[in-house]
């Protein structure tokens, strides 16, 4: 048999027999290619298994994966000649088995960016010894991450943006903001990929503003990967401009002292999470009022919003101004409904 190093890529099918196999052989009962196909159909619920096909993984777990098996004549079967030798992954606990398990799940979160099918591929390989006690399904049935609004980000777009986010590389595209009715021209450079609630932005310094800008990925079209390359600075990182607070992707330069003010229902769901890194809590007689400081004003005002008539913002008086506007234009919005 000829030890050339052929592509590594099996199916995922393929890679659960490899996985079988491997538990099969380390037991130290030396299995054969019978007793092996029986096994695989026996656990992953097979109509029927070929001992050529059994065959061929053995040569490829010993060619390509470089795993020490061997005949025995005496006992019939098949043997690490390492007695400790197990395919990758096999060393790790069922604990760890779960997180990928689970992380695989979560990945359905990028569903919409050539990243997902890629790690899911990837992951599915590696938590195959999760189906070795028969029950494939339960990770998938069991443990759910409920699927968000999130908008598509075409291939080229995607790689073009990862391509210079590894080479520091100036790209050009055509935006169209929220507020925007046509495109516009922008040449930035890429400093960090961002995900919030199911979008993905491209964090970066604008050449034409001078400034940090934020673009969501799924706005831009016509990219075009610059041959001209930049130097990160020392804080490029998104955490460096959002202070300490837990908003979704948005920041302004200015940072805001806020206290606001919650009631009823909203107190237990305030006081759930940490919304920023120092937040303070004060229990009222009928409300509790957190404190903290922030840049990312937009965000910290849809909070608000967001909680209805059991949110009152208090400081600082922007805020409070915004909120009450806001409040004003919807009653309009109501008396015009009613007339």
């Amino acid at each position: 048999m000829k030890n050339d190093k052929r592509s590594l890529h099996r199916p995922k099918m393929a890679l659960e027999r490899l996985y079988i196999i491997d538990r099969q052989i380390a037991s130290g009962k030396y299995p054969n290619t019978n007793e092996l196909a029986k096994a695989v159909i026996g656990q992953l619920r097979l109509d029927g298994l070929s001992i050529s096909t059994i065959s061929r993984d053995i040569e490829f777990m010993k060619w390509q994966l470089d795993a020490p098996i061997e005949y025995d004549a005496l006992n019939r079967g098949y043997f690490y000649t390492k007695k400790y030798f197990r395919l990758p992954a096999g060393f790790a606990g069922e604990e760890n088995m779960l997180a990928l398990g689970m992380a695989k799940n979560i990945l359905s979160l990028y569903r919409g960016t050539p990243l997902y099918e890629a790690s899911v591929n990837l992951l599915e390989s590696i938590v195959a010894p999760l189906a070795s006690d028969g029950n494939r399904d339960w990770l998938d049935n069991r443990i759910v991450v409920p699927t968000v609004a999130s908008a598509k980000v075409e291939p080229d777009i995607w790689n073009n943006v990862v391509a210079s986010l590894k080479e520091n590389r100036i790209i050009t595209f055509e935006y169209q903001a929220a507020y925007d009715d046509e495109y516009k021209l922008r040449r930035v450079r890429p400093y960090q990929l961002l995900f919030d609630n199911g979008l993905w932005y491209l964090y970066c310094h604008a050449e034409d503003r001078k400034e940090i800008r934020i673009f969501s990925l799924g706005r831009m079209k016509n990219i075009l990967l610059t041959k001209d390359r930049f130097t990160l600075p020392p804080d490029y990182e998104y955490q460096n401009s959002n202070s300490g607070s837990y908003f979704g992707v948005f920041s302004r330069q200015e940072k805001y002292s806020f206290k606001i003010a919650f009631y009823e229902y909203a107190i237990a769901v305030i006081k759930d999470r940490k919304w920023a890194e120092d937040q303070k809590i004060v229990n009222t007689e009928d409300c509790i009022e957190i404190t903290f400081t922030s840049t990312q004003y937009e965000k910290v005002l849809e909070w608000v919003l967001s909680r209805g008539c059991y949110a009152q913002p208090l400081e600082p008086e922007a805020l409070v101004n915004d909120w009450s506007y806001n409040i004003k234009e919807m009653q309009k919005m109501v008396r015009k409904k009613v007339t």
